[in-house]
């Protein structure tokens, strides 16, 4: 059975995102996030797929979920559910939902395992949100904090959570 994992950053009041883009460049994030999901399946929206700077990323077979059948996106597989994209990825040991808003949201009752960096920072201007999480649902299995980070002007924690 394939693991279900997913990986985000989520700024106070369960923001992560902006404009279709991340509210904050944390680079030790990026290269947890290269670290984890190089050759891994990634699963993701059209949206987020669109924010990703050089499209499909390398080294990783890119799932694409668009309502839009007739979609070509160089680089990526499309489908147009969440089901048709855990039916292509079935072989997968672990595969990574890496947003937005609407594909965590239809993941987040299959998923078992969360990998969250909590950044410690109000985004008001925020305009997507992670869904809430039921605390009794899941298990703290890591923890790291970072302060005194010399490149962002905020802390934040790497935390991995498993489902019990």
């Amino acid at each position: 059975m394939t693991k279900i994992s997913m990986i985000v950053a989520i700024a106070k009041l369960n923001a992560i995102g902006q404009n279709n883009d991340l509210l904050a460049y944390i680079p030790n994030d990026l290269k947890r996030f290269k670290a984890l999901t190089t050759s891994h399946t990634i699963i993701m929206g059209r949206k987020t797929f669109d924010s990703l700077p050089k499209g499909a990323l390398p080294n990783r077979r890119n799932i694409v979920i668009s309502r839009n059948t007739a979609l070509k996106l160089e680089g990526a597989e499309i489908v147009s559910t969440p089901e048709a994209a855990l039916e292509l990825s079935k072989e997968d040991t672990e595969v990574f939902i890496i947003g937005g808003a609407t594909i965590y949201e239809a993941f987040l009752p299959k998923a078992n395992k969360l990998y969250l960096t909590m950044i410690d920072q109000y985004f008001n201007d925020a305009d997507t949100f992670f869904p809430e999480l039921n605390p009794s649902e899941w298990s703290e299995v890591y923890k790291e904090e970072v302060k005194d980070d010399d490149r962002n002007e905020f802390n934040y924690t790497f935390i991995d959570l498993e489902r019990k």
